[in-house]
């Protein structure tokens, strides 16, 4: 019987979140997408739901909205830049923690997909703030009662075409990107590349739970083999 998924999408109004979303309502596997959102994304579609949300570390008020997905696509989070510590732990490692953990309560069978960033920092030592942050929470989420968990580490995403939340200085970069494509492949990908991985392995899986950008281009690519 084949696979159908219904996911949840957090960060839809962000660049990343945006992109996944595109490549789930044009896969014919995916079902039903609902996306929770603290303002509206302003997308209409046949397979979306949405739900606006304003206080991710308190999800008793929609709770019972949540069951029945066997996929989440964390998309959600802020830059290091400019914030402390203990704001970045906050808004990176407990605010995706509590949400997975209600997740987790209510849909066992889920496959949930956290995107991390290139340089996250396993042994949670290092001297990178953020990249501790963002290790402890991978390996925080590997802990907790899903089916699966994978954690995607992105490096540069070259842009959807269309797509509204392109971050600004990304047209500064973009004509580098075929060069850097071609010399450097182990630092780029393109965001419809992210969407495309990350629907793949819910529906075939992959063979560890960090996927650097050359797992992300692989499993993107699995079904043109």
């Amino acid at each position: 019987m084949e696979t159908k998924i219904r996911a949840i999408i957090t960060g839809a109004t962000g660049m990343v979140g945006e992109g996944v979303l595109h490549e789930c309502l044009l896969h014919p596997q995916v079902e039903e997408v609902l996306i929770i959102n603290r303002k509206p994304s302003g997308i209409v579609h046949p397979k979306l739901k949405e739900i606006i949300h304003a206080d991710f570390f308190d999800l008793s008020a929609i709770e019972g909205q949540l069951s029945g997905y066997n996929a989440c696509y964390f998309c959600l989070g802020v830059s290091s830049v400019g914030i402390k510590e203990p704001e970045y732990y906050k808004l990176t490692y407990t605010l995706t923690l509590n949400v997975a953990q209600t997740l987790s309560k209510l849909n066992p069978d889920m496959t949930f997909c956290y995107v991390s960033g290139g340089g996250t920092d396993s042994t949670e030592k290092g001297s990178s703030m953020w990249a501790r942050v963002k290790g402890k929470t991978e390996n925080d989420l590997m802990k907790l009662s899903f089916k699966r968990v994978y954690n995607f580490r992105p490096g540069y995403m070259h842009p959807t075409k269309g797509l509204k939340n392109v971050l600004p200085y990304y047209k500064y970069m973009s004509w580098l990107y075929p060069f850097v494509r071609r010399f450097f492949p182990q630092f780029v990908s393109t965001l419809a590349e992210l969407g495309q991985a990350m629907i793949n392995v819910v529906l075939i899986g992959y063979d560890k739970p960090v996927l650097e950008v050359k797992d992300i281009v692989k499993l993107a690519h699995v079904a043109d083999k």
